[in-house]
């Protein structure tokens, strides 16, 4: 058990802790500056006047003893009467952070799409600045570089009708009967009159 070093009446300890090193530390300090006050004191009273005028203390007239006692004890009395608690000094509590991603309101708010122009103006400005702008940036300063070989010519494809027969043209569906008949019809007049009619006002006109 710590050990509680009696101090003189009247001096009551800021310290919260009594132990045995504050406590000597303490009172030492105390000491020491009551020492020091009362050497001044003697020395003003010295300089200051003379040796039998110092005034009588003050006693009571009832009991005869000193008023600088009792205003001590009754204010030791009043300090102790005075009503002093303990501040319990509690852990920090852990700070309470929503999580956005289980509370969806919490979220900020959805921006509405760009629209089907916007994109496409986006996408022009992108391939721009790829395709000439930052390379024209990137290369400013520097010597070119040599060209390298072209590409090789490589073997065109083409599918042959031959062998892949769904490339072909699908065959045309024969004519009906009537159908024939007209088309005969219709050449024999263009053969027998039409044309020879034809060639005849050619001839006359040349």
């Amino acid at each position: 058990m710590t050990d509680i070093l009696q101090l003189s009446s009247g001096y009551l300890s800021p310290v919260g802790n009594y132990g045995r090193h504050n406590t000597q530390a303490l009172g030492g300090v105390s000491h020491l500056w009551q020492d020091f006050f009362a050497r001044a004191l003697a020395e003003q009273q010295a300089e200051g006047s003379e040796p039998g005028s110092l005034s009588p203390t003050p006693v009571d007239q009832a009991t005869g003893e000193p008023v600088g006692g009792s205003q001590v004890l009754a204010h030791i009395h009043s300090q102790r009467l005075c009503n002093v608690q303990d501040t319990e000094i509690a852990p920090p509590e852990p700070l309470f952070l929503p999580i956005a991603e289980l509370e969806p309101q919490l979220l900020e708010k959805l921006a509405p799409p760009f629209s089907d122009v916007e994109l496409i103006e986006q996408q022009r400005q992108l391939d721009i600045s790829n395709s000439w702008v930052r390379p024209v940036v990137m290369s400013q300063g520097h010597p070119l570089p040599e060209p390298g070989p072209g590409p090789e010519p490589k073997p065109l494809h083409l599918p042959i009708a031959e062998f892949e027969m769904d490339l072909l043209d699908k065959a045309p569906e024969p004519f009906d009967a009537p159908t024939l008949v007209a088309q005969q019809s219709a050449l024999d007049f263009d053969s027998r009159w039409a044309r020879p009619v034809v060639l005849n006002n050619v001839r006359i006109a040349a």
